[in-house]
């Protein structure tokens, strides 16, 4: 059987990515989670993850003893190991899109990445409107992320991206719980896509998953003091 290795489910947007689309389209497989312990090089994490393979990072796909590693490597394997799964859609030319669209993601959006970290069980509206008047590359980002999503919408119909749920919507999956939490402002439309993929069934079991994780990790954390409350020494 398959082997995913992750982190947190709190803090790894990465993680989530191929967890969701294996769950969502129906592929056993088996969770492997290692704990943000830290990054350090002699870290439980690390050594863990560098035993399987050579980035020491997760997502990681094991196979058989084959170790598949990086998000995207993790999505081509999938499609052609389960061809009829569902992971791109079925036409070329949407498929072609997607990929797109998720390599965008995997390589862009750096700021928005970088100022609204994933955080489950964090509700920071006050911060999202802090960043929002005050980061410009922030705002291009999500300005970004509607136009696609509206086009992509508007050319297909929804509920998803493609129609159907893809791996296109799980790559995006982290983008709409940031946005949600942060309380960033979207256009109707956008808003309605993003609490429909929050309401996926695999998304709400990962939520719920993360919420029981009651583990806060300092390091993952530039809003919110281990009480829980909003830091006010975070400069934004």
């Amino acid at each position: 059987m398959l082997q995913l290795y992750i982190g947190n489910k709190n803090y790894s947007s990465w993680s989530l990515r191929p967890w969701l689309a294996l769950r969502q389209l129906g592929i056993p497989f088996e969770e492997m989670k290692v704990r943000f312990d830290s990054f350090a090089p002699d870290s439980h994490f690390k050594q863990t993850l560098l035993a399987l393979g050579p980035t020491g990072k997760v997502p990681l796909l094991v196979d058989e003893g084959l170790a598949v590693w990086d998000s995207l490597a993790i999505a081509e394997y999938l499609a052609e190991r389960f061809p009829q799964a569902g992971i791109w859609p079925a036409p070329v030319a949407d498929r072609a899109r997607a990929r797109s669209l998720c390599a965008e993601m995997h390589s862009g959006f750096t700021a928005l990445r970088t100022h609204c970290p994933m955080n489950v069980e964090a509700h920071l509206p006050e911060v999202g409107a802090q960043i929002w008047a005050e980061q410009a590359e922030v705002r291009d980002d999500v300005y970004r992320q509607i136009d696609m999503w509206s086009q992509q919408l508007s050319t297909h119909g929804g509920p998803m991206l493609f129609g159907a749920f893809s791996m296109a919507d799980a790559f995006f999956a982290p983008v709409c719980l940031r946005l949600d939490r942060y309380a960033i402002p979207l256009p109707q439309n956008i808003q309605v896509y993003v609490q429909r993929v929050l309401a996926l069934p695999a998304m709400r079991e990962w939520t719920a998953a993360a919420l029981e994780e009651k583990d806060f990790r300092d390091f993952e954390e530039p809003y919110r003091k281990a009480s829980g409350m909003l830091s006010a020494e975070r400069n934004l």
